[in-house]
């Protein structure tokens, strides 16, 4: 088993994949906490983030470079415009 730890230098976002099996998992502060919004928005939002963060996990069991300066620039964007709907 040949488990990386990945660590984006945004959102507390933390890999952990083995590409060998394709398993992993990931943890991010992204999730809303104590929101203000009504609980059908945070839905929306966090289900948005679920998506982003399967994606993310995805690409490092399948050996991409998910701390690529580009790719993360992409993670970022990703979620300024999921930010932006809520």
């Amino acid at each position: 088993m040949s488990v990386t730890e990945y660590r984006l230098p945004c959102y507390g976002i933390v890999v952990l994949a083995d590409p060998e099996t394709g398993s992993g998992r990931i943890t991010s502060n992204l999730k809303q906490k104590d929101s203000e919004f009504p609980e059908e928005m945070d839905k929306g939002y966090d289900n948005a983030i679920d998506g982003i963060e399967a994606m993310i996990l995805g690409h490092a069991c399948a050996g991409m470079d998910i701390c690529d300066p580009a790719y993360v620039e992409g993670v970022e964007a990703a979620i300024d415009s999921i930010t932006n709907q809520f």
